[in-house]
């Protein structure tokens, strides 16, 4: 794709408008909500670094703030269904300060239908923005500042045309040991179900000297673990081929861990885990999505494998990288899902033993292949399904971590819970309940005393 990387004018433009806006907005307050995936975390920190560039304070809580920026998710119903909800929230809040602004962007505002009911329905929202406007949002706030109307900047073009890579636009990290550091936007995989090409484009890459300028930093300043992102993390298409660009941050100087997502089962190559299990400082968790185990309907999701090609590469990765934790993504009732296809199902988690599944009931998304498919499922069969699977899989998450009883393990603490716990988690992804206090962001070794299908409890020995 040609031109994706926003140029060093448009970003100094950008960095001059937000100068102007610095007088304008001292002493007001921003927020940013964010719904979705870990790219729209991300995403929000880009968001929020560009608004303190712009002179606003940044709020703990939107209720105190002057300017709020919804980050929307559109990968199903129910997420954006809270996206509205959430919106319209905020309605009383702009009646009782009519200089606030409301914005709301990312990939729910690149669906039009999504856009004009936002127009039609959601009259006191300032502005609307795109997924590859964020660089832009100097000149969005100014805009809709000196404007007093409603502006959008979003992308019309198709998606093969969609998207770019903006860098040295600040980020303001939400943690200062843990980041997300994105190499790659987009997707080119086209899943019969997934709007997320339509919304984010396709695949491009961030150079690999720009990935390693900023984990250098990143490692140079204490974060102690870093995640590389992307919709489609292993098909990094840089200078290096992604194998190399692990294999590469794994041996920087430091104590820290590296970890990535997410993977598709097609693109995770032997490669990748040869490296994987050589280098400690590379997290034992892999991510590695099959959403179905019938191979008609993987042909159907336009998956690009069969159930035994994914079995192969969890088998692979388990007997290859020692200690390592397989998680993944499942999609219950997907149109057409008969009895023994979602048998089938059954079957591959039982054979694999994953320790975490992310299991969803399929989600019609408008103007997908998927939405106009026969033999859509009912949701009562749909939500049975969804139960069955959740009590397969609880039943494997607690033996995975019973295995890890009296097991010295590594843990990167974090704070307190809301029930006022010590937590931190391993580098296999697993929550873990510390019997003791400490400080955030410090590595510490512990044993497993006790396990929970999705929490382990320890105490600590160093």
């Amino acid at each position: 794709m040609d031109n994706i990387l926003v140029t060093k004018i448009e970003i100094e433009k950008q960095r001059k408008i937000a100068e102007e806006l610095q007088n304008i907005c001292k002493g007001k307050k921003a927020a940013v909500q964010t719904y979705g995936c870990q790219q729209n975390e991300a995403d929000s920190e880009r968001i929020a670094g560009a608004l303190r560039l712009c002179g606003y304070e940044m709020a703990v809580d939107t209720k105190d703030a002057d300017l709020v920026i919804i980050n929307t998710c559109a990968i199903r119903e129910h997420a954006e269904l809270k996206v509205l909800s959430g919106a319209g929230q905020l309605k009383k809040q702009k009646e009782n300060n009519k200089d606030m602004l409301v914005g709301i962007c990312g990939c729910m505002i690149q669906e039009k239908h999504r856009r004009d009911q936002i127009k039609k329905s959601y009259p006191y929202v300032d502005f609307v923005f795109g997924t590859d406007m964020h660089h832009r949002l100097p000149e969005i706030i100014h805009t809709a500042i000196s404007a007093k109307k409603r502006v959008s900047f979003v992308t019309e073009k198709p998606h093969i045309e969609f998207g770019v890579i903006s860098e040295d636009m600040p980020i303001n990290r939400q943690s200062d040991y843990r980041a997300w550091v994105s190499i790659m936007y987009g997707c080119n995989n086209f899943c019969s179900y997934c709007v997320v090409p339509h919304v984010r484009g396709r695949e491009r890459s961030r150079s690999y000297n720009d990935i390693m300028t900023e984990i250098k930093g990143l490692v140079s300043s204490g974060f102690k673990d870093i995640t590389l992102l992307g919709q489609n993390v292993n098909s990094y298409t840089g200078e290096k081929s992604f194998p190399q660009l692990l294999n590469d941050v794994a041996a920087l100087n430091g104590d820290f861990w590296v970890r990535f997502m997410t993977s598709h089962p097609k693109d995770a190559s032997s490669k990748l885990i040869e490296v994987m299990a050589a280098n400690e400082k590379i997290a034992r968790h892999f991510h590695l999505p099959f959403q179905a185990g019938s191979d008609r309907i993987l042909s159907l999701m336009n998956r690009g494998y069969t159930k035994q090609q994914y079995l192969e590469k969890a088998f692979e990765i388990k007997e290859n990288v020692k200690g390592v934790a397989i998680t993944t993504d499942v999609i219950c009732g997907f149109p057409t899902e008969s009895e023994s296809d979602f048998l089938d199902t059954l079957d591959v988690v039982k054979q694999v033993g994953f320790d975490m599944i992310y299991t969803f009931v399929y989600s019609p998304r408008k103007n997908t292949p998927a939405e106009k498919m026969e033999g859509q499922i009912p949701h009562e069969e749909k939500v049975r399904r969804f139960n069955a699977l959740t009590e397969l899989q609880n039943e494997n998450a607690l033996k995975n971590n019973k295995g890890l009883i009296d097991q010295t393990i590594k843990v990167l603490s974090d704070d307190k819970d809301e029930k006022e716990i010590n937590i931190g988690r391993s580098s296999q992804n697993k929550i873990v309940a510390l019997d003791k206090p400490i400080p955030k962001g410090v590595f510490v070794n512990a044993i497993v005393k006790e396990a929970q299908p999705y929490a382990l409890i320890a105490e600590v020995i160093d």
